[in-house]
């Protein structure tokens, strides 16, 4: 059975700290939309799977009773920063295999300021779920005073550098062109426009990596409304269904350590196979798709994923990014909404809020940050420790 978006919602993803609000209000707020932009009801709603990261167990009850009081099954789900695709991978499987005909997705998240840590419990890494990923970083680049997750990104970025000669500017193009896209985003968490060389001279938070290369911590929360085939007939849609043509879910494999080094240890083996097997799934290729929305936590991710998603060969995603093939007037448009680097990064919500840019821009939605002609989307989110979730939609019709 086919799993169609009937409808999505978001809040502006804010600085911690700065916006008077709980994560329960971020969920009506972003839920609400939701279920308007579908023309349903919550009543109508039969699953809910909740993302979120850093909030008490059952957080995801606490939020959806926001929404109703129905005795429909909340599932709380946590995979770090792919927690949102998770919690809509959900929604589609229980669409797709019959067990729900009208789904929520939601996801959200309420964070402190600064830096993420490295999920280390009282800083002993030895307890981190992710202490063999760090283990693998230590030996190779040794550990500095900076934040965990840039360190091990930055240190990824080293390797691709000194690899195929990627160079500062071609990373600090990812940063200035999704700071670019941001500007039209009411959504966004930053809206300013930054070039290179203002990318460049920023603070560095671990060399190669500038603060304009890296997403921030933020507050917000995002909603999907998945239904099945039948319940569309039933249903006439408020707005145009997407269908979730194929996704894909990947943890790590032995790939991700063997090597030794940071570039697949962070993820981009996970992303290739999560990639391959959507494409597989659905008989669409990468040339087929017409805008992605991709986790570009660090601006070195974004080029990993390029190579990752067969947008280029191993080596050539920073010629790439600096050739303008992925902005307005090239062949992709990567992170129309800002990316995780601009429009924020609140972890439980942003595989669903990747999701809902892709639906207003595959419906003609999008306003000024509209991608001409686009009728194919790719979602590419993924979590350190790990897992990786590619998803392809399609504009109905």
């Amino acid at each position: 059975m086919k799993a169609y978006v009937a409808g999505v919602g978001m809040t502006r993803f804010e600085k911690p700290e700065t916006r008077d609000w709980q994560y329960w209000d971020m969920a009506r707020e972003a839920g609400s939309a939701a279920l308007a932009d579908a023309g349903i009801t919550y009543a109508e709603v039969e699953q809910v799977p909740v993302g979120y990261c850093f909030q008490p167990s059952t957080a995801g009850q606490r939020a959806a009773y926001e929404l109703g009081l129905t005795g429909v099954p909340v599932y709380n789900v946590n995979n770090n920063c792919a927690t949102g695709s998770s919690a809509l991978m959900l929604a589609r499987q229980f669409v797709e295999g019959g067990v729900a005909d009208c789904v929520l997705a939601l996801g959200f998240e309420k964070m402190k300021r600064g830096a993420l840590g490295g999920g280390a419990d009282g800083g002993d890494f030895s307890t981190s779920p992710v202490a063999r990923h760090y283990g693998v970083m230590a030996a190779r680049h040794g550990f500095e005073m900076s934040p965990p997750t840039a360190q091990i990104f930055g240190d990824a970025a080293r390797e691709h550098m000194e690899k195929y000669g990627t160079t500062e500017a071609q990373l600090a193009a990812v940063g200035a062109k999704n700071h670019r896209h941001s500007a039209n985003n009411p959504y966004a968490q930053f809206q300013d426009v930054y070039g290179v060389d203002e990318i460049l001279a920023a603070r560095v938070v671990h060399r190669p990596l500038t603060k304009l290369q890296c997403s921030p911590t933020s507050d917000g929360a995002a909603a999907a409304v998945v239904v099945s085939e039948r319940f569309l007939e039933r249903h006439e849609p408020a707005r145009l269904a997407v269908e979730i043509v194929a996704q894909a879910m990947t943890t790590d494999t032995e790939e991700s350590f063997a090597s030794g080094s940071c570039v697949d240890v962070v993820g981009q083996p996970m992303s290739r196979e999560a990639a391959r097997q959507v494409y597989e799934r659905s008989g669409l290729g990468i040339d087929d798709v017409d805008v992605v929305e991709l986790h570009d936590c660090f601006s070195i991710n974004e080029l990993l994923t390029y190579e990752a998603l067969g947008m280029c060969e191993e080596g050539e995603s920073g010629e790439l990014v600096e050739s303008g093939a992925t902005t307005y007037g090239g062949r992709w448009v990567v992170n129309p909404s800002g990316g995780l680097i601009s429009k924020g990064h609140p972890l439980g919500a942003t595989g669903i809020a990747q999701v809902a840019e892709l639906v207003w821009q595959l419906r003609g939605e999008a306003g000024p940050r509209q991608v001409s002609g686009a009728r194919v989307g790719l979602a590419h989110n993924i979590g350190l420790g790990g897992a990786a979730v590619v998803t392809l939609l399609r504009a109905a019709g």
